[in-house]
């Protein structure tokens, strides 16, 4: 067994594998960025080095300074966890070269399955079901189109290295062919230093379902079952469950069998995942399902596989690349029970889920049980950087089924709390409450066909909302003054000979929705407040230090958590972030000028594409300039139907979040 092992990661991923090498007995190195020197996997490790700047390209993809700090520490392997240099042949190449352990399959077998398009050649050999399409070397854009032709429309554009949808469009008219032909390359060059790309038929009701392998250097190879990874967003996974709902034992026999030939075809070793697009118009079939591509690593979704077959995959890991045999084979692996994981990341779902990068003043995450884990880098205190991906957590639930197993994701998703930038907590709520999801109606199309249902617009503030924060003020208020021993600093009402209540004290709260005004009485029972309308008693105390409401609303009681930092109220409930701030009742200023209405970059980036002029006329909805950050691109689009004035940025610029990009003429009245 290795005794130490360098980990050519960060965050989330590093953490995790830092837990089990630890159990195991095994010696932590950590390497980190200039950015983040206190992050979570750097103090978790038994040693960290530092090894370049912010950018990945200087730090975490600089396989010669990963190498360095791998002799200078004395690691006997690397694991390269996912992302960054996990499937890149040539650094393993390298690490093997070095004569330091590859914690992955051997690099022929990562080089084999590395590019889609050889890939797919590769598995047609070998009897496993491709989608039907065009995989060859001829990248000529006319050529391209005609096959697209060829194989009918809807088709699907996709970089031939790589994979997380980076690079990938799907087309259904023919005359856009080109324009998303050239996005997807632009769009894998910056990802992948590869803009080659195949053409493949779109399959109509697609679920994603992958099957996790395992082999190990003594010819066993098994899977261990599969995971649906179905409910995605331009194609990166939002939820991702196992077993696959509706799965048949016959089809997960075929889908296993088929992955277990294709890791066997290519000599494979270690853990890999083996994804395959099934069409589900017709339900599981076992003659339904195409080879799609193979990742040859650990997949972010591995702990569903984890929770429902009690083996940890990290330690097989680690045995394997020991020369160890696998620990079980086929007919020891079982399923238990149901489990469902979803990622919280830091982007806003209002707008477009737009990356919301940021510091975390406040973060608090399920806790861990039986039914529930979390795997996370990050703290409270932490900053979510443009640079990396910006992912908090993995929430992971496990239950006896499937409806089980959403009653405790449910559950878990209402105890987290961000405060410091927007979350996609609300969403995911969303997802696992509807209908739709609880009755397993999964496909890829899934989000887009019910966003109206699942993606949160700004939080309305309602009168319980209200009241609830008008109760919190006061009681805070009344902590305060309740060590002066003065009458007159009393919050409680009374005045003489008047009677109780007397809806006398204003409140006023400003939120992103607009001003609220409440007025507040008060009566032996306790506080009367009207708001929105509504007149409601309530009574209630702080508990936990300040930080939870414990309130009765009529005869209603709950309890609900509350944060303030700085003058703002943050009000949880629900699973939902209500943000208020008190301001005084009387004051009828402070209403928002109107804005320029120039376009502005909605988050810090670098500008990848320019596609406007000044003097140019535009359309509401125009692609105007193409923004890269947090490793997706961001199309910027006219407001309304203008004339542009000025363009400020040119491709490569880094901008800053707020920056006008885009002047438009404003001595044009907007109407087209």
């Amino acid at each position: 067994m290795i005794s130490s092992v360098l980990i050519a990661n960060r965050g989330e991923i590093a953490c995790r594998i830092i837990r089990t090498a630890r159990r195991m007995g095994i010696r932590t190195i950590a390497v980190y960025s200039e950015v983040e020197p206190h992050a979570a996997h750097v103090e978790l490790a038994d040693e960290a080095y530092l090894i370049g700047a912010a950018p990945a390209a200087q730090s975490y993809l600089d396989a010669d300074k990963l190498l360095e700090v791998a002799k200078a520490s004395g690691a006997e392997a690397v694991h390269p966890g996912y992302g960054f240099l996990s499937e890149n042949a040539k650094f393993a190449a390298q690490v093997e070269a070095a004569g330091l352990t590859w914690i992955g399959p051997p690099p022929s077998a990562i080089e084999a399955m590395g590019l889609k398009d050889a890939a797919k050649a590769l598995m047609e050999k070998a009897s496993v079901p491709v989608v039907p399409g065009y995989h060859g070397d001829n990248q000529d854009d006319e050529f391209l189109a005609k096959k697209a032709g060829e194989i009918g429309y809807p088709v699907l554009i996709k970089a031939v290295a790589g994979g997380g949808g980076k690079g990938m469009r799907k087309v259904e008219d023919p005359a856009r062919f080109g324009k998303e032909l050239k996005a997807a390359r632009r769009e894998a060059k910056s990802a992948f230093g590869d803009d080659n790309v195949l053409v493949e038929k779109f399959v109509s009701s697609p679920r994603h379902i992958e099957i996790q392998v395992f082999a190990d250097a003594h010819g066993n190879a098994v899977h261990l079952f599969e995971r649906d990874c179905s409910i995605q967003r331009r194609h990166q996974k939002v939820v991702e469950e196992a077993p696959a709902p509706g799965m048949t034992d016959e089809m997960r026999a075929a889908m296993g069998s088929a992955a277990t030939d294709a890791a066997k075809a290519i000599g494979y070793e270690g853990a890999g995942t083996v994804e395959f697009i099934v069409d589900a118009s017709n339900g599981l079939n076992a003659d339904g399902f195409y080879f799609m591509e193979m990742n040859t690593r650990l997949q972010v979704e591995h702990p569903v596989t984890e929770m429902i077959t009690g083996q940890d995959l990290v330690e097989w890991q680690f045995r394997v690349a020991s020369g160890e045999p696998l620990p079980k084979l086929q007919d020891e692996l079982a399923i238990n029970g149901h489990a469902l994981e979803v990622r919280l990341y830091a982007e806003d779902p209002a707008k477009g889920f737009f990356p919301s990068p940021g510091v975390l003043h406040h973060l608090r995450l399920p806790a861990a049980s039986g039914h529930v884990r979390v795997d996370t880098g990050v703290r409270s205190g932490d900053e979510v950087t443009m640079f990396y991906d910006p992912m908090i957590a993995k929430v992971i639930a496990w239950g006896s089924d499937r409806a089980d197993a959403i009653r405790h994701l449910s559950r878990a998703i209402t105890d987290i709390e961000v405060i410091g930038l927007k979350t996609n907590a609300a969403f995911l709520g969303e997802v696992a409450r509807h209908p739709a999801f609880r009755a397993g109606e999964l496909d890829t199309a899934f989000i887009e066909r019910h966003q109206d249902d699942l993606v949160p617009q700004v939080e309305a503030i309602d009168a319980e909302v209200l009241v609830l924060t008008a109760l919190y003020t006061l009681l805070v208020e009344n902590a305060a003054r309740s060590e002066s021993h003065d009458p007159f600093a009393a919050t409680d009402g009374w005045r003489l000979n008047a009677p109780n209540p007397v809806l006398t004290h204003p409140m006023a709260f400003e939120s992103p929705d607009g001003r609220h005004a409440v007025l507040v009485g008060f009566s032996k029972g306790g506080i009367v407040v009207e708001a929105e309308g509504e007149t409601m008693s309530l009574s209630g105390q702080l508990l936990d230090g300040g930080n939870t409401l414990s309130a009765l609303i009529g005869d209603k009681r709950l309890d609900v958590a509350v944060r303030t930092f700085g003058p703002a109220i943050h009000l949880f409930r629900d699973g939902r972030l209500y943000e208020l701030e008190r301001i005084d009742p009387v004051d009828v200023t402070g209403e928002d000028e109107a804005g320029s209405g120039d376009l502005t970059a909605p988050m810090t980036g670098r500008i990848t594409a320019v596609n406007t002029e000044a003097g140019a006329r535009v359309r509401k909805g125009d692609a105007l300039v193409v923004l890269e950050a947090m490793k997706m691109e961001h199309t910027l689009v006219a407001p309304s139907d203008q004339t542009v004035f000025e363009v400020l940025v040119e491709e490569g610029d880094q901008v800053d979040e707020g920056s006008v990009v885009v002047v438009f003429d404003k001595e044009e009245d907007g109407e087209g």
